[in-house]
């Protein structure tokens, strides 16, 4: 058995190099694909010795001669050729942002499983895997909490007609208490001081401002075909409970799970049929002794009660997703204020570009467009 791991130096890719040391320590590791973290890529590459890897802003060109010990350094043209020529058993995508899309299509080309955490690359380009039907030739394994919940509990080639509504929860991240006017101060270091989890900067700012549960809401109606009017969120601090799903027979099931990113993982890595002696350990029943569930504030998270009513084609979808990875990369860098994130991501939505996204190269293009669009933003207009 072997895998790929897109994304090796972040927090996914981290954690599952983790387990694959602590638990599956026969999983070959073919390729890892970084960013640009080239030091840590370098120390994963010596502990790890894969066959190939690929850092996406390596500024050198490579040859045949880039090697650290006997792993290959690869090219972009390289990397998406061994993709298309070889297979694999098992891959994750952990690549933040729409970039991921530059390797989706020959990942699930090459992979048997694919254990996805990149919500820019369903988001995106959801609908055209639908129509594509890539689902059925590739096992897609989603690594989010949520999504994994779901996973556990039905399968996306069931028939929904018996479910009533399915419920996401939020665990509200630092600000869940505070009214969204209050945030104008706030600091980057403050956004990103997730109560629950451990996840990098991006998604930790996108569960302050709830933009992650709406990028979620797209994920869970395109992998499970579920339509939006029946999915649904709550603010769930203790972050134990991840999904419900109420049936019409009136029976309501939960997905209970410690709040921690490498559950979904360890299954995901079971698909290799690898055992392993040592468990992991579990909840106890005396963690449920008090769970809360809130509707979502439209004074605390504006930006989810902005998604809720907006038209939901392919291209408003895409906007709203860009518009909120730009205006995150802003505010990182202290160009607009934590509150500017919402006017950003409205003012994005609103723009009237209507081009094909019928092609995951028609995506990249769209993606492109927007960013030259949005670059001449006067920001302090904002």
């Amino acid at each position: 058995m072997n895998i790929n791991i897109f994304g090796s130096t972040g927090v996914i890719g981290k954690k599952t190099l983790e387990l694959i040391d602590q638990k599956f320590n026969t999983l070959k590791i073919n390729l890892l694909c970084a960013k640009s973290n080239f030091k840590l890529l370098k120390k994963q590459i010596k502990k790890y010795e894969p066959k190939y890897a690929f850092l996406y802003d390596l500024n050198i060109s490579l040859s045949s001669n880039n090697k650290i010990g006997k792993t290959k350094l690869l090219s972009f043209r390289e990397l998406q050729k061994y993709l298309q020529s070889t297979r694999s058993n098992l891959s994750i995508l952990a690549i933040s942002g729409y970039k991921s899309l530059y390797f989706l299509e020959n990942i699930i080309h090459n992979t048997d499983n694919l254990g996805i955490a990149s919500k820019e690359a369903i988001v995106s380009a959801g609908h055209i895997f639908k129509k594509k039907k890539y689902f059925i030739k590739t096992n897609i394994f989603p690594l989010d909490s949520e999504h994994f919940s779901l996973f556990d509990s039905i399968n996306y080639k069931n028939n929904y007609s018996n479910i009533e509504n399915i419920t996401i929860t939020a665990s509200g991240g630092p600000f869940y208490k505070r009214k969204f006017n209050s945030l104008k101060n706030i600091k980057f270091s403050e956004a990103i001081k997730h109560p629950k989890w451990k996840m990098g900067y991006k998604n930790s700012i996108d569960s302050a401002t709830m933009v992650n549960k709406c990028l979620e809401l797209i994920e869970a109606h395109y992998l499970f075909d579920i339509p939006y009017n029946k999915l649904k969120v709550l603010v769930h601090p203790e972050a134990l409970v991840h999904s419900a799903i109420e049936y019409d027979n009136y029976v309501t099931k939960l997905n209970l799970f410690k709040n921690d990113m490498k559950i979904p993982i360890l299954n995901f890595l079971h698909l290799s049929k690898i055992k392993y002696q040592t468990k992991y350990e579990t909840l106890s029943l005396k963690n449920f002794n008090n769970l809360n569930f809130q509707k979502v504030s439209n004074d605390i998270f504006p930006i989810y009660h902005f998604f809720s009513r907006m038209h939901k084609t392919p291209q408003n979808i895409i906007k709203f997703n860009i518009g909120n990875e730009f205006a995150v990369n802003l505010f990182k860098s202290n160009k607009i204020k934590y509150t500017d994130i919402y006017k950003i991501i409205k003012k994005v939505t609103s723009l009237n570009l209507n081009s094909s996204v019928n092609t995951i190269k028609n995506i990249v293009n769209y993606h492109e467009e927007i960013e030259k669009k949005i670059k001449s933003f006067k920001i302090h207009n904002i």
